[in-house]
């Protein structure tokens, strides 16, 4: 695939967006106070490394397959209340969580505008469906949230 002008820059940009992605959950898996949250932000970060390398290989010029199985619907998992010892180990993960579901919402919108913008209709299949699993982390965050009463979006 040759790539415009515009489709080089946009992927450059969904590039550091996932480099970014990959350094907070992996951050903040460490930081995070809950076994639970510590693994939900592991799960993630190692999705967003398979996006990061997606997004390189298009910059390469290759379109890789997407993903046999489709999206794994998991977002149950997460919906457990977790006990927390204190209100500041409670107040670290409610932290977390919404900032990594404001980053998601992000991420998520700059793949909304690229599916748009590339004219190979296999680019298009490749992004949108990194799309679908960017929403997907955002129902993730917000059932553990929601199970924690961590969002006040209601």
């Amino acid at each position: 695939m040759t790539l415009s002008q515009k489709e080089t820059g946009l992927l450059q940009d969904l590039k550091g967006q996932e480099q970014l992605c990959v350094e907070k959950y992996t951050k903040y898996s460490c930081d995070a106070c809950s076994t639970e949250l510590k693994n939900l932000f592991t799960d993630i970060a190692n999705v967003e490394k398979n996006h990061l390398n997606t997004i390189n290989a298009m910059l390469q010029g290759t379109v890789p397959a997407i993903p046999q199985g489709g999206l794994k619907n998991e977002n149950n998992r997460w919906c457990k209340k977790v006990c927390y010892c204190d209100q500041q180990s409670a107040d670290i993960d409610k932290f977390l969580t919404s900032d990594m579901l404001a980053t998601e919402k992000h991420v998520s919108s700059l793949y909304d505008v690229s599916v748009f913008e590339f004219g190979d209709a296999n680019a298009r299949k490749v992004l949108n469906h990194i799309q679908a699993e960017e929403q997907q982390h955002g129902e993730q965050l917000y059932a553990f949230m929601s199970a924690n009463g961590f969002y006040q979006g209601k």
